[in-house]
């Protein structure tokens, strides 16, 4: 680190912490040549995350997107918000984790169905509805009948 003062361009750490926004580091440092002393930030030069939609347009990742998404499925469940923080950070994870720069909303869904299937089949069913664009009592029946069949040839299994 270059000294704001004499432009050195070496320096000790004295200390470190996390800055109040807490997606930075605080650093104290002390100029090697001229021993004044400074203060930086470091932070993680993060990449873009980017989301192809079904028009082939691209967007940033929005968690708040999928946080959104998640209130709503389970609007009057017994789930506290908590744990729908932790499920939107499973997702977020799981999305950055599978490939790297950017990812389709459909797979992003898929993650969310499947996050969703283990945690709760009513909010699983609400989600879907919405995702899948669900036309009719018959769409509803349908992946009722499939997520019963699932459970059966798991408890089978």
């Amino acid at each position: 680190m270059r000294c704001p003062y004499c432009s050195y361009f070496d320096s000790k750490v004295i200390d470190s912490r996390a800055a109040e926004e807490k997606n930075s580091v605080r650093r104290r440092r002390e100029c090697l040549e001229c021993s004044r002393r400074f203060t930086t930030y470091e932070t993680v030069d993060e990449v873009p995350f980017l989301v192809v939609k079904k028009d082939g347009k691209r967007e940033r990742f929005e968690r708040a997107k999928i946080a959104s998404g998640l209130v709503r499925a389970f609007e009057k469940r017994s789930l506290p918000i908590e744990s729908i923080e932790r499920l939107t950070d499973l997702i977020e994870q799981e999305a950055k984790n599978r490939i790297a720069g950017e990812i389709t909303s459909s797979e992003i869904g898929d993650i969310i169905l499947d996050q969703l299937q283990q945690n709760d089949l009513v909010a699983y069913v609400r989600f879907a509805s919405v995702y899948q664009k669900f036309e009719n009592v018959d769409d509803f029946v349908s992946i009722v009948k499939s997520l019963r069949k699932c459970k059966k040839d798991s408890v089978e299994g």
